[in-house]
């Protein structure tokens, strides 16, 4: 039986667009780095991030695939209130495929983000023990308030057939 259904198929081009109720603010740049461990002047130093040719404080690159103030959803049974496809394939167990960023400019405390996801692929393969596998590729785009690039998130998940 294939996980390549006509309805998995029809996935492809979907598209979810989140934009942030306010601006990003120092405090959440500030919080997130405290969070990591990252003590970087560039974070929290508007003179120190002058010096390094900014405007001012930035944030740290991944703060933007991080943070969940842009969606406005609902925390799920597992307590994530960020994006998911909520993607029922069933017979499967799901396998995080892994992520690649793009980073286009370092996103400031007056940003106000877009977050668009669109799924690009659905493939199917089989792997080394003869399991089905269902390949779903999204990519993340996200944008300032003028629409300019500030980095982008492609994200594979696998959905293994359990044997």
């Amino acid at each position: 039986m294939s996980l390549l259904t006509e309805e998995m198929k029809a996935l492809v081009g979907r598209e979810v667009v989140y934009t942030a109720p306010e601006e990003l603010g120092r405090a959440s740049i500030r919080y997130f780095a405290e969070a990591v461990g990252d003590a970087n002047p560039l974070y929290t130093d508007d003179a120190y991030a002058r010096e390094h040719g900014y405007p001012g404080v930035v944030a740290p690159p991944t703060l933007i695939f991080e943070t969940n103030q842009y969606t406005g959803l609902r925390r799920d049974d597992d307590g994530f209130a960020g994006h998911s496809w909520h993607l029922d394939v069933p017979g499967t167990r799901l396998v995080r495929g892994g992520n690649a960023y793009t980073f286009h400019r370092p996103v400031r405390p007056d940003d106000v983000v877009t977050a668009t996801w669109r799924i690009t692929d659905i493939t199917e393969r089989v792997n080394a023990r003869g399991q089905a596998m269902l390949i779903v590729t999204s990519t993340a785009t996200y944008t300032d308030r003028h629409g300019e690039p500030l980095a982008a998130n492609e994200e594979t998940l696998i959905y293994v057939e359990i044997a």
